[in-house]
């Protein structure tokens, strides 16, 4: 099981299965939201129990965003179509085991930045 909280620790989460398709997103939204870029997992709904008041933001027709009201912090990305949920790498315990398999929407990355690390990168 993995752990997760907001900065406050009004939310907090729990992880019930191995996560998924570990990313770091440069799309125009997670950087907007998050300040910079937003690395996550996803795991099917059932295997994620969230604790505390999450406010939702509806993004686009296709996806809202879970960010804590207190502090702000952006904790989770749902497609409405999908049965999984994002959570944000960043909000987990340590250690986490987890390791970034892909860059994604790196078409719409910030011109003050490189990607150098060698992970595949998908535009």
């Amino acid at each position: 099981m993995t752990t997760g909280r907001c900065l406050c620790g009004d939310i907090s989460f729990k992880v019930n299965a191995t996560p998924q398709g570990a990313s770091v997103c440069h799309c125009r939204q997670c950087r907007k939201q998050s300040g910079h870029i937003w690395a996550s997992a996803y795991v099917a709904m059932a295997d994620l129990s969230i604790s505390g008041t999450v406010k939702w933001y509806a993004a686009s027709a296709t996806a809202k965003r879970g960010f804590c009201p207190n502090c702000g912090s952006f904790l989770f990305w749902k497609a409405h179509a999908e049965d999984t949920m994002s959570f944000a790498l960043g909000a987990l315990d340590d250690p986490t085991g987890i390791t970034i398999e892909k860059h994604i929407f790196v078409a719409d990355k910030g011109d003050y930045y490189d990607i150098a690390d060698g992970v595949p990168q998908k535009d």
